[in-house]
């Protein structure tokens, strides 16, 4: 007797077909509505609001108004950056100069009133130094109300003399610093390394950057190397927020008020983009107790011999185009406004004057470098 096999109709064969794909495909959409489901509750239980962290500090007394703990990520203090105002500072996104020879760092640290004073004055401070005449920034600061950029050089441990010197700014001096626009720049031959910084940085009765804090090879090398006075004026120059810049060296100190009383007169100055407004600069002797509180009285000390025309010992042709004597001759019986007494008809080729002028004057000549003979073809440019 033979088998068989009873063939299944078509229909059926289609229809289980059909259910086991129906099958597989339910299976497959569960998971994945489960996933979506579970992706959601995750994000939300992630994003929650964050307890605010406790302290040991007494508790505050109850508020009517409903807390929020928002607050609590902005106010947090910041350890690192109130220790170390250039702690961000990155050595490695430094801007180069035309030659690659030295990196600027523009906007180190900034004082939080920076850009507000600038806002409202006409005339920014600019200034640059060493690490070892920085301390000097304090007696112009003493005498200056408005915003202040300073462009320093730093070499190897100099750096970390400059974050102790802007942590002991804003630490000690929170005025100062407030209005204060810091820049660096670097040598690429030795850049700046961080350090640990000297305990002075964070005592307010003590006196910043004392001298022998470099080591004895840093010291070395920049005896070695010219010092890059242009390109430090440039780089303080261009970060000026003002219609108008007061470029002098970082020994140079102003008149007490000198800020008000220039912001007034280019107030009220007539239009000219062209001008430079050259500033009378004098040395005074070290016997000179006091800073002169106004022309009458430098004109005093001139008289007897404890204030002189700057460089005039030095260098007689630095300022002498300005012609001092002139300037002398009215005795300081004018108006105390700031005005100008006389045009500068005599120009020579190594005039080097401080003066006021628009921020659109041609920069500073940056192959020129050391000491001495570095302004005065940036003046013949400009005047």
């Amino acid at each position: 007797m033979g088998y068989f096999v009873p063939i299944r109709p078509m229909a059926k064969l289609r229809r289980d077909k059909i259910w086991r794909w129906r099958c597989q495909w339910s299976v497959v959409t569960i998971t994945a509505v489960a996933l979506v489901i579970y992706n959601a509750a995750a994000n939300v239980w992630l994003l929650r609001p964050q307890p605010c962290p406790a302290v040991n500090t007494p508790s505050p007394p109850p508020s009517s108004e409903t807390s929020s703990c928002e607050p609590c990520i902005d106010t947090a203090p910041n350890i690192v950056m109130d220790d170390d105002p250039i702690s961000r500072l990155d050595l490695r996104l430094g801007r180069w100069d035309g030659s690659r020879s030295f990196r600027m760092f523009d906007y180190a640290t900034v004082g939080d009133m920076y850009a507000e004073i600038s806002g409202n004055r006409r005339v920014c401070l600019a200034t640059q130094s060493s690490i070892e005449r920085l301390h000097e920034l304090l007696r112009i600061a003493a005498h200056w109300s408005g915003p202040i950029s300073v462009a320093v050089f730093v070499a190897g441990d100099e750096l970390r003399l400059l974050r102790a010197f802007a942590t002991w700014l804003f630490r000690c001096q929170p005025e100062i610093y407030s209005r204060l626009a810091l820049h660096a720049a670097t040598p690429a031959e030795r850049p700046g390394t961080p350090g640990s910084m000297p305990n002075w940085a964070k005592d307010c009765d003590a006196m910043p950057l004392p001298p022998g804090e470099r080591r004895a090879d840093t010291v070395a090398w920049r005896a070695r190397h010219p010092y890059p006075q242009n390109h430090l004026r440039n780089l303080a120059r261009r970060n000026c927020q003002t219609p108008y810049v007061f470029l002098v060296d970082v020994d140079i100190v102003p008149s007490k008020g000198m800020a008000e009383s220039l912001d007034k007169f280019l107030t009220t100055a007539p239009k000219c983009p062209l001008c430079a407004y050259v500033v009378p600069t004098y040395e005074l002797d070290r016997r000179v107790a006091n800073f002169p509180a106004n022309k009458s009285e430098l004109l005093r000390l001139s008289r007897n011999k404890l204030a002189i025309p700057f460089h005039r010992k030095v260098f007689i042709y630095n300022q002498y185009a300005s012609n001092f004597s002139k300037w002398e001759a009215s005795g300081g019986n004018e108006s105390i406004d700031t005005h100008v007494s006389h045009n500068v008809t005599n120009f020579e080729l190594l005039y080097e004057p401080f003066y006021v002028a628009s921020d659109t004057v041609p920069a500073h000549d940056e192959r020129f470098l050391g000491y001495g003979f570095t302004r005065n073809t940036q003046s013949c440019k400009r005047l």
